[in-house]
């Protein structure tokens, strides 16, 4: 019989696939003899049957029945008793943190009648009782029977107006009262009847909206922004509820182990007097420094330093702790590795590497490339001396700036646009996630370090600022100290010092930027974040088996990827040194009646393409340089049809004599395609066009003997493209070898010659192709179009967005590899490749060569190696050596 329902004693840390990340660690702390209180957890196995058959799953009533009444007997108090209740908190439970997207119901079990039980269980407190049965109804009827949140919060200001009051905390027992009334009124006219009374009514009610959430359009959003399995399912936690809100003596708090925005050690986190935990992430009220739990209250903060010390030392990381005082007893409510920033990441993996709590290989997985990119990007350059709007809480790094919005939607709409925007909100809820996504920053006026704003924002590498000084934001505009910024208005927003400014402020390069360009050497930099990436990145060299090159046209670029860390160029595209002045020649060229005027217009492109060969080649020496000829459609060098059309027209309107733009006129008709990326392009030009490729080859044959003669070591690689058969490689493969044996003579230099993989049919006919070619590179994006169908110029901003929305893709297959289908393709080339010239060399150099995802998988396959931009050089490092250590790590499992 399968089993639902696990007590939290029956689970541990290791469980997260079934237990959720919530039930699994709850599990842990209990087993460490932690205070947890008393609960279950429902599997993530209850909610995938619940989802797949829409309705009751057989079984799971039973068990919790069971497991109920063992709670039951652990507290002492049945669930809802009038006299004496059992309360419990229903919350949800991923594997994956998913910060504020799923559901959250308190105070389970209060009705008219047991809120008077409670008030006597806390010693007569009317307040705290009917605070509590507040925000039941609010949390259940937003949560279970999808009431507007935003009536149960017009109700709860009406009634601080009414008071003449600012915090909720200053309502009396008989405000509260009354605010029930009043909730249960909204709760009715949009539910069509009263609030449920019956306490394991609102329990399963509860436990089923939970499992809902799990496809609430904000954490579909948020699981395809964070690349989360959409087939997981949540667990759903019920734990008997420990109250914050008791009184001066009570409260509620999120701690860190260490600061998530940067790593450092210390005391990091924040706390509410007189609260319950969703009031702390929630971000409603501006919280204090948990330092200041010492004064308040010694001896929890005492014990919490010393659990939070032992849990950092059990999980051997950044702790995220969220805890409930409750008349001065510590509970832990729940503890997960936190989120961080990418400059926390890199600089906690460095600390616990140095303190001996982790080794090396496991540094390396505990960084990723994404987080490394959010560190390349630019900072602000204060030198002007800007003068701050404001300060707030810098919730997670990074200079932004961009148009003040101050609505999800129009954050949406205006990026769409191509603007640059920063969201400010009083404060963000699960619902902004759109609007966080889409801009470039998020302030926010209430709120810390553990709000949802900072939460989320540190998840997705946003810059983000909280809890602003004196920000009081309105509908369409927000003044802060007597200044009114409207929306529309450009600020900056400093996520790292908290500081924002009016108006663009210019950025600098980052200091790992000027690490990776030689600019700062990290034995004598002040930043502790530059010895962690040396550090992280020197050993992801050392265990990485894929090589990483780079995609360069021009010996500057090669350059800066070669400071980068590029082993090579894995695709100099070398159509991009025919544009500029030099498109005239290729006009000349495509004009050419005669062999004649055919031979001198390659023969004035020869010396131009040698040099930049050259170049290229002094700058990677004794690197390999893959050079692709000419890929695309010449007509791309030349003017558009409709314009030569109207000139040419015009001219014979006015009788003057046009015979060039007659003759361009007619030559672009003559070479137009209907679909030129499936037409003459490639291989099929240099077929074509006599003397196109042998041009090139000789280029680059007189560019790697001139490097030589200067004693230098060029390695040069000709890649001829968009071959589809074996013949199409062999007769320009028997052309170039007949060039390069006259160019390169005794000299000494080596050129091979190879092809791009990038047609569905080379793919599957590798075995035959590798016959002529002494290496493959694929080409992922021609290659991704043809196994889709797609034109990706046309169809990425036609359709995608809804094939996202349905699910039909996780994420872009031009962002990262599709495995199934064009990886599959890749995975048959290169075994059938192999066991035809078991040597072949196997790269790839499409944009999916910087991917990280994409980078494992071509680990996986057995390539050679990667290309990418020079700027994602880097990112392509890490991700080389994280994908040996994690394949290394399941060979020994």
């Amino acid at each position: 019989m399968e089993k639902f329902v696990y007590d939290f004693a029956e689970g541990n840390k290791d469980l997260k696939d079934l237990l959720g990340g919530k039930g699994a660690n709850l599990a842990e702390m209990t087993n460490l003899g932690l205070p947890v209180p008393a609960g279950f957890t429902i599997t993530t196995e209850a909610c995938q049957r619940f989802l797949a058959e829409g309705a009751h799953v057989d079984g799971l009533d039973t068990e919790i029945d069971r497991h109920l009444a063992a709670l039951e007997a652990t507290m002492g108090k049945k669930l809802g008793d009038p006299g004496d209740p059992l309360l419990v908190s229903v919350r949800s439970g991923a594997k994956f943190s998913m910060p504020g997207m799923m559901e959250t119901v308190l105070n389970v079990g209060l009705n008219d009648e047991s809120v008077t039980g409670l008030s006597r269980q806390a010693g007569g407190n009317d307040r705290f009782a009917w605070d509590s049965y507040r925000r039941l109804i609010q949390m259940f009827g937003k949560t279970v029977c999808d009431v507007p949140g935003e009536e149960f919060e017009e109700a709860l200001h009406d009634a601080k107006v009414a008071k003449g009051v600012k915090d909720d905390v200053q309502l009396d027992a008989g405000d509260l009262q009354e605010l029930v009334t009043a909730y249960k009124k909204v709760f009715a006219k949009h539910v069509g009847h009263e609030f449920p009374q019956e306490p394991r009514q609102q329990l399963d009610l509860a436990i089923e909206a939970v499992f809902r959430s799990w496809n609430a359009d904000r954490a579909v959003l948020y699981r395809r922004q964070e690349r989360i399995p959409a087939d997981l399912g949540t667990a759903v936690n019920v734990v008997a509820m420990v109250f914050g809100n008791l009184g001066p003596d009570s409260g509620t708090g999120v701690a860190f182990t260490r600061d998530p925005a940067t790593g450092e050690s210390g005391i990091y986190g924040d706390y509410l007097q007189n609260a319950q935990g969703e009031d702390v992430v929630a971000g409603i009220r501006n919280t204090l420094p948990l330092a200041d739990l010492e004064k308040i209250d010694k001896k929890s903060y005492d014990e919490l330093l010393q659990i939070m010390a032992t849990l950092e030392g059990h999980y051997h990381d950044l702790c995220d702790i969220e805890f409930t005082i409750e008349r001065g007893k510590l509970w832990m409510l729940q503890t997960r590795v936190g989120k961080r920033t990418a400059a926390a990441a890199f600089t906690i993996a460095h600390q616990l590497v140095d303190e001996g709590m982790i080794d090396l290989d496991e540094a390396v997985t505990r960084v990723s490339g994404a987080q490394l990119a959010q560190l390349m990007f630019p900072r602000f350059d204060l030198s002007g001396d800007p003068a701050p709007l404001t300060r707030g809480v810098g919730a997670s790094p990074g200079a932004a700036y961009g148009s003040v919005v101050f609505t999800s939607e129009a954050a949406v709409a205006q990026a769409a646009a191509g603007e640059s925007v920063i969201l400010v909100r009083r404060e963000t809820n699960p619902d902004d996630l759109p609007g966080m996504i889409a801009a470039q920053g998020i302030l926010t006026a209430r709120g810390g370090k553990t709000s949802h704003a900072a939460v989320v924002a540190r998840g997705m590498g946003k810059t983000c600022v909280c809890g602003a000084d004196e920000l009081e934001v309105g509908r369409d505009q927000f003044t802060v100290h007597g200044q009114v910024v409207r929306e529309g208005d450009v600020i900056s927003i400093d996520g790292t010092t908290g500081r924002v400014y009016r108006g663009e402020v210019p950025v600098r390069p980052s200091e790992v930027v000027q690490y990776f360009e030689g600019d700062l050497d990290p034995a004598l930099a002040n930043e502790p974040l530059v010895a962690a990436v040396h550090q992280i990145m020197t050993h992801a060299d050392e265990r990485a088996r894929l090589k990483v090159r780079t995609n360069a046209d021009t010996g500057p670029d090669s350059a800066r990827a070669r400071r980068f860390g590029a082993q090579g160029i894995g695709l100099c595209r070398t159509e991009h040194m025919f544009l500029g002045d030099r498109r005239e020649l290729v006009e000349r060229l495509i004009l050419a009646h005669t062999k004649t005027e055919r031979d001198d217009a390659l023969a004035a492109l020869r010396p131009l393409q040698r040099a930049d060969f050259l170049d290229i080649f002094r700058e990677m020496n004794g690197l390999p340089v893959t050079v692709r000829l000419i890929d695309p459609p010449l007509h791309e060098f030349l003017p558009s049809l409709e314009e030569l059309a109207v000139q040419v027209a015009v001219a014979r309107e006015r009788g003057e004599e046009a015979e060039r733009d007659t003759r361009m006129l007619a030559a672009v008709r003559r070479m137009h395609e209907s679909n030129p990326m499936l037409g003459l392009r490639g291989v099929r030009l240099g077929l074509v066009i006599p003397g196109l490729f042998a041009m090139q080859v000789r280029a680059i044959a007189e560019a790697a003997v001139a490097l030589a003669a200067e004693g230098g070591t060029p390695r040069p690689e000709i890649m001829v493209p968009l071959v589809g058969a074996v013949q199409e490689l062999e007769t320009v493969r028997g052309e170039a070898e007949k060039i390069i044996a006259e160019v390169v003579g005794d000299s000494g230099v080596q050129v091979l010659i190879g092809t791009m993989i990038e047609v569905p049919r080379a793919a599957l006919t590798a075995g035959q192709i590798a016959e002529a070619a002494e290496f493959f590179s694929f080409g992922t994006n021609d290659l991704t179009q043809m196994a889709w169908g797609f034109s990706r110029d046309d169809v990425e901003g036609a359709f995608f967005w809804r094939y996202l929305e349905l699910g039909i893709f996780g994420i872009s297959p031009f962002e990262s590899i599709d495995r199934d289908g064009v990886g599959r393709l890749v995975r048959i080339a290169a075994e059938e490749g192999r066991s035809a010239r078991p040597g072949l060399k196997l790269g790839v150099c499409g944009e999916h060569g910087g991917d990280p995802e994409s980078v494992h998988f071509f680990h996986e396959v057995g390539l050679d190696y990667v290309s990418c931009s020079p700027f994602r050089v880097p990112i392509a490092r890490l991700e080389a050596g994280r994908a040996a250590v994690e394949s290394a790590g399941s060979d020994h499992r």
